[in-house]
């Protein structure tokens, strides 16, 4: 049992460190404000791409433009005109009346005429800015209202980064007095002839039903907030995504008519029957605007009355039909909810062996946790997203920092088996099948086909006895680079140097299965052959050059069963490769040094030639019995073409 405990461990101790600690350092930084902006911008973003949904036509509003203030003659319009066109309204038998204007003074002529209105309309409901704020004092109702107690406050919650995102049911002052909203009037008047009422769940916890509604009030760190003024009765606001949001011209969110209109009898009998009518100043002089997730600029901000609407409407879409409100998780749930997906990205980039594959997977779990949070929020839920993204991505790139800490030692144990003698790209499939083919810091033996390529020096003898040593070292050293970064490019491994002989071995540590991989490596092996000889033919230019002497070759090259693996003691290993296709390319390399070959003698075995038959000109040496083997063996010469004889 201890022993399984510390194999899990050791597997999973990458994950079980990135985890917490990014998840830790992600919710602290979330404690402190600093996601606040980028959750709401996330949030904005969501509200955007949500699905367009109709106008609510239970709503008209009476919007006051230029044209209707200049033919006012005044502003603010006088008591007289307000009178008439709430007696015009009222004709039209609505189900309730906002207005969405101060109206604290009265202004002359018709002030009693308004008065009269105001207590002869008991679905009439006005407006005060009960609370002051940065953007100006408190503003009282009309007396007249507040003495029927006909009023609805209509404060408006701006974030920090100017928008509203926020909208208040009621305000409760210091005195305990509780003012409840414009919005929120009119809807209870709209509802409570449809038999809908207001019922207390938890009062405690400020829970209430509204027909199909339940509502409960902000605590201070809902959702993205940190730190929140919940003053009041505060919920989050649910926009209709309507295809005129955040459109420059004449595109109304809710069926708007002018004071013009209305006064002049331009508009149906029956437009306002049974709907809440908001009155309300649309004027761009008056800057009456407020910005919300789907402005961009002043001139495509809602004004104050269309906000309200947007308000009533959610009230009403809840309680009715069942809209969805916006809820958010506790906060212990939303902190279980970003280590969750910081497990995720720690096991995505723990379980995933390439960095690419580590960031596409990142990508892909995070585009997949997006869209979820997306859907979520269509069902009314506001999940924390830049956060978890965060976790997401943060214990991807912690975990990558630790595989590549802790592979150092693997790493190094490859490199010193097989040091230079590999190109990138072997070296890099080693790397990748390191868990097969490691073990205690040795590549395992293993039985596999191959194709060995033996080469040697002629003369090579002469030469030593005819050149200072130190010459002589210069020289074949500058031959042996040459010719390993031969085998190097064409994906063989420099098996070792004996001498002035090379071995080297293609389709190794990483194994050939296939019928079409053993033939690659076969004819990379003599393109390797032809290769070498291009290039000693360039090097004895040089050394000719130089007055050094210059030499031919001779290569052989089989293919067949081979056995690789780690060879050595402790302190000294060696990867290398045996048997009897090794003996084999080593017996043609040496094979009757009177049949000349020119520049680059390469004789090749049968199983080579038949992996390689119709890619390379070869021509039929004949079957003959190599040295310390039983079995004849047909070889055939690979012409080295366009090279010169020596």
């Amino acid at each position: 049992m201890y022993k399984k405990l510390k194999q899990f461990l050791g597997q999973w101790r990458g994950v079980l460190i990135a985890t917490p600690t990014v998840a830790g350092l992600i919710i602290a930084l979330r404690l402190t404000g600093t996601l606040q902006l980028l959750e709401w911008a996330a949030l904005d973003q969501f509200f955007r791409f949500r699905p367009l949904e109709p106008s609510d036509r239970r709503i008209v509003i009476v919007a006051i433009n230029e044209l209707d203030i200049r033919k006012a003659g005044q502003w603010p319009i006088s008591d007289a005109v307000l009178a008439k066109l709430l007696l015009k309204i009222k004709q039209q038998q609505p189900r309730a009346i906002g207005l969405n204007l101060f109206r604290d003074l009265s202004v002359p002529p018709g002030h009693e005429a308004l008065v009269d209105v105001f207590e002869s309309t008991p679905n009439l409901i006005g407006s005060e800015k009960v609370v002051g704020n940065a953007y100006g004092d408190s503003i009282a109702p009309p007396p007249a209202l507040r003495k029927l107690n006909q009023v609805g406050a209509v404060n408006t919650v701006i974030d920090a980064d100017g928008k509203v995102r926020r909208a208040l049911l009621s305000v409760t002052l210091k005195n305990g007095e509780t003012t409840e909203s414009l919005a929120t009037r009119l809807a209870l008047i709209y509802l409570e002839a449809k038999g809908i009422t207001l019922e207390e769940i938890d009062a405690a916890n400020f829970k209430y039903r509204l027909g199909k509604a339940v509502f409960t009030r902000m605590k201070p760190d809902d959702g993205g907030y940190i730190g929140l003024d919940t003053g009041g009765y505060q919920i989050l606001l649910n926009f209709r995504n309507h295809s005129c949001r955040g459109k420059l011209g004449k595109c109304f969110v809710y069926q708007t008519v002018s004071m013009t209109e209305v006064l002049e009898g331009r508009i149906p009998t029956d437009l306002m029957r049974d709907r809440i009518v908001l009155i309300g100043a649309s004027a761009e002089s008056l800057k009456d605007r407020v910005f919300t997730p789907y402005s961009n600029s002043p001139f495509t901000a809602p004004t104050g009355v269309e906000l309200n609407a947007d308000l009533t409407s959610q009230i009403l879409s809840a309680a009715i039909e069942g809209r969805p409100l916006i809820h958010v998780w506790s906060e212990p749930g939303e902190w279980l909810w970003i280590f969750l997906w910081s497990f995720v990205g720690a096991t995505v980039g723990g379980r995933l062996l390439h960095i690419h594959s580590r960031m596409t997977g990142i990508v892909l779990v995070g585009s997949t946790l997006a869209i979820g949070s997306f859907l979520a929020f269509l069902a009314g839920w506001w999940l924390p997203i830049v956060p978890v993204l965060l976790a997401l991505g943060g214990s991807g790139v912690a975990i990558t920092a630790y595989i590549a800490y802790t592979e150092s030692e693997d790493r190094q144990a490859v490199m010193n088996l097989l040091g230079q003698h590999v190109s990138p790209k072997i070296a890099q499939a080693i790397w990748r099948d390191r868990n097969q083919l490691l073990k205690g810091g040795q590549l395992l033996g293993k039985n596999l086909t191959a194709t060995v390529l033996f080469t040697d020096i002629k003369g090579f003898t002469t030469i030593t006895e005819q050149t200072e040593p130190e010459t002589l070292m210069i020289w074949l050293n500058e031959y042996m680079n040459v010719m390993a970064q031969s085998v190097l490019d064409h994906d063989g491994v420099v098996d070792k140097f004996i001498g002035d002989a090379v071995m080297a071995v293609f389709g190794i540590p990483i194994p050939s299965n296939k019928r079409e991989e053993i033939a690659k490596d076969a004819c990379a092996a003599v393109s390797c052959a032809l290769d070498m000889g291009a290039k000693l033919k360039a090097l004895n230019q040089q050394w000719q050059e130089k007055g050094l002497p210059t030499v031919a070759m001779r290569i052989g090259i089989a293919t067949g069963l081979v056995v690789t693996g780690s060879v050595g003691s402790r302190e000294r290993l060696n990867y290398t490769t045996i048997g009897d296709s090794v003996n084999i390319a080593a017996r043609l390399e040496s094979y009757d040094k009177s049949l000349d070959g020119g520049i680059c003698r390469i004789l090749i075995a049968e199983e080579t030639h038949r992996h390689i038959q119709g890619k390379f000109p070869t021509q039929f040496i004949g079957t003959v019995q190599l040295k310390g083997r039983k079995q004849p063996v047909q070889i055939y010469l690979v012409p080295l073409q366009n090279a010169d004889k020596i």
